[in-house]
């Protein structure tokens, strides 16, 4: 399949050293797409170490500064739009997404338009959690749907797989979020467009190094930018 990941960075060295060849023995020919945002920690650095010698298979898309996830995965999308992918997955840095879904998303968009990771179609599969986080994450994703009424269950999640022509008619530079409610946004987008949305069933894992992106300001933005999705076109 004409198909691409990807993935934006921002300190993920040690991370992305180990997801890029993790994706690869899932899905061997699978092209990855690194937006790293100008990582102090050498994250870019270490990405053209791995593509040297992947004849093309993985690249790196370096950006200047940090710029919000939204700016970083817009910018992934173009450059995969403007290569002529057929099919763009998206997905974390930090191992929370494990590759061994690859092939099941791969599969499932021959059917649809999107199709959504959901930690929350056979309960709840998150993995080191604290109860705290649980009840707030699902609690988000019921006032997601409320407001919305995207039935959907799990809308805040990052780990999905877009045909072609459904990310072609979003217009990337009238996206108005800047951080993780950029998600939401996506989907909302895609779902008023009429797409045809599916969900597959993951597995999210906290990270295990590096510190979370997540901050109030973000958290503050997802909970009025919500509100606000019915009244945008």
């Amino acid at each position: 399949m004409n198909a691409i990941v990807v993935i934006p960075t921002y300190n993920e060295r040690q991370n992305i050293s180990a997801l890029v060849p993790a994706i690869h023995c899932v899905v061997p020919d699978l092209h990855i797409l690194v937006v790293d945002d100008n990582s102090p920690d050498g994250t870019g650095q270490a990405v053209l170490e791995l593509a040297a010698d992947q004849s093309g298979k993985i690249s790196l898309l370096s950006r200047p500064a940090k710029d919000g996830l939204a700016q970083a995965y817009s910018a992934g999308f173009k450059e995969a739009l403007r290569r002529g992918y057929d099919f763009i997955l998206q997905m974390d840095a930090d191992l929370s997404h494990d590759p061994s879904y690859l092939p099941a998303f791969l599969q499932q968009i021959t059917s649809f338009d999107l199709v959504l990771g959901s930690r929350y179609m056979r309960g709840v599969n998150v993995v080191n959690w604290d109860f705290k986080r649980l009840i707030l994450s699902k609690m988000a994703s019921v006032y997601v749907r409320w407001v919305t009424r995207m039935p959907f269950s799990d809308l805040t999640g990052g780990f999905k797989c877009w045909k072609r022509e459904t990310l072609e008619q979003i217009d990337l530079d009238r996206i108005f979020s800047n951080g993780y409610l950029f998600q939401i946004e996506m989907t909302w987008k895609a779902y008023r467009k009429g797409s045809r949305i599916g969900e597959i069933p993951i597995i999210f894992y906290e990270r295990e190094i590096g510190r979370s992106k997540i901050n109030s300001k973000i958290i503050i933005e997802a909970i009025w930018g919500v509100l606000t999705l019915p009244f945008r076109s």
